[in-house]
């Protein structure tokens, strides 16, 4: 039996760091796809969007971004959803009604439904999806026009720079692992197309906009759906946003959650698409870059629990109970708050509420709304350090 434990947990634990440390290796392997832009960039106009809840906070710096923007893109349209908020930002939207259209609910409806209302008074060539709590370089427009200059591509996903990795072990851990997806982001994008793109900074050309269910995580379904048209997904490092991460372990859980839980529904809502559409290549990614990571919890359970099994079998109960306990001596060292074990141990937090998330989804539970994390709610000052990628 501890041949049969060996492979178990060798097989477990393989799949638990595949997405992470195999996968994006592998990348490579594939063959290169050049952007080849023709000539006419200059007439791509553009819709920026941003829906907001809550966010008086952030909203002054954003506000004055979007001056900038439009000082160095005077034809940019630029709408902003204002989802029932309880504070000034209804206030302060309207107040710049001069640079922002402004559409506000009677009701808290999520941000799919805002997207999919302010799509719908977009005027651009291109919808640019950004948040309220983000600021884009006064480049990125100029910057998109190149890639939407190709007509093969559908979808562009910008690079988002977090400004506060050193606040804490959670920012930290958040940032080393979007650095990590931005590799990967720019690997599978040269590739052919990335995987998805993130809400902070991505643009889709208008007439791809699918109709998004209100439960479900929008700029996952708006972003795979340019691939299930046939058109590229890339990622775009020259196009820049700035943001602040999470600073607190609760928020980030809680963000985790919510974010794995829509995904998953997602995942299940688009699952029938993508199987038809994806050739082996688009599968072998998906599954690599998305669905493996949904299951790391158990899988790293498994691999644990098959390699103590197979210490058990062996008579080796001395390597065992010194495994355990350097187990429970990282853990307390990582709660303690001593890096690098406080990151190791926010890395465990986050995989363990992405599955805590897939489990609600499996439940049945869906969420709709969102409430904007606390330490998130100011912006970053582009030019300042920050997780960017060389190459998500």
């Amino acid at each position: 039996m501890t041949y049969v434990y060996s492979v178990i947990g060798f097989v477990a634990f393989v799949a638990f760091v595949f997405p992470y440390l195999v996968y994006p290796s592998s990348l490579l392997l594939f063959g290169v796809r050049r952007i080849r832009p023709e000539r006419g960039a200059d007439k791509v106009t553009f819709t920026l969007l941003f829906a907001a809840y809550n966010e008086e906070r952030s909203l002054p710096q954003k506000i004055a971004n979007v001056r900038e923007l439009k000082r160095s893109e005077p034809g940019l349209q630029v709408v902003a959803y204002c989802d029932l908020s309880s504070d000034r930002t209804q206030e302060i939207l309207e107040a710049a009604s001069d640079v922002i259209d402004v559409i506000v609910a009677r009701e808290r409806t999520g941000k799919a439904t805002g997207m999919a209302r302010m799509v719908a008074q977009a005027r651009g060539d291109v919808c640019v999806f950004t948040d309220a709590n983000v600021l884009l370089d006064p480049s990125a427009l100029s910057e998109l026009r190149e890639y939407f200059a190709d007509p093969a591509i559908g979808g562009v996903a910008g690079s988002l720079i977090y400004t506060n990795d050193a606040e804490s072990a959670t920012a930290r851990a958040g940032g080393l692992y979007w650095r990590l997806e931005e590799v990967i982001k720019s690997r599978e994008s040269a590739s052919g197309s990335i995987m998805g793109a993130d809400g902070s900074i991505f643009a889709t050309r208008r007439e791809l906009y699918p109709t998004v269910p209100p439960h479900l995580l929008d700029d996952m379904i708006v972003s795979l759906s340019v691939v299930l048209a046939g058109k590229r997904l890339v990622y775009a490092p020259s196009v820049r946003a700035y943001e602040r991460n999470t600073t607190t372990t609760n928020e980030e859980f809680r963000r985790k959650r919510r974010i794995a839980c829509r995904a998953f529904n997602t995942h299940r809502y688009l699952w029938s698409d993508i199987r038809s559409v994806f050739g082996a290549a688009g599968l072998y990614k998906y599954f690599s870059h998305k669905v493996l990571r949904w299951f790391g919890l158990p899988l790293l359970v498994i691999a644990l629990l098959a390699a103590a099994a197979a210490l058990a079998s062996s008579g080796h109960w001395l390597v065992l109970t010194g495994g355990l306990a350097v187990v429970v001596l990282c853990l307390a060292l990582g709660a303690s708050g001593i890096p690098p074990f406080a990151l190791g141990l926010q890395v465990l937090i986050a995989i363990c509420a992405t599955f805590l998330g897939v489990i609600d989804a499996l439940a049945g539970r869906t969420y709709q709304t969102w409430t904007p994390a606390a330490s998130r709610d100011t912006l970053g000052v582009p030019g300042k350090s920050g997780s960017q990628s060389s190459n998500a």
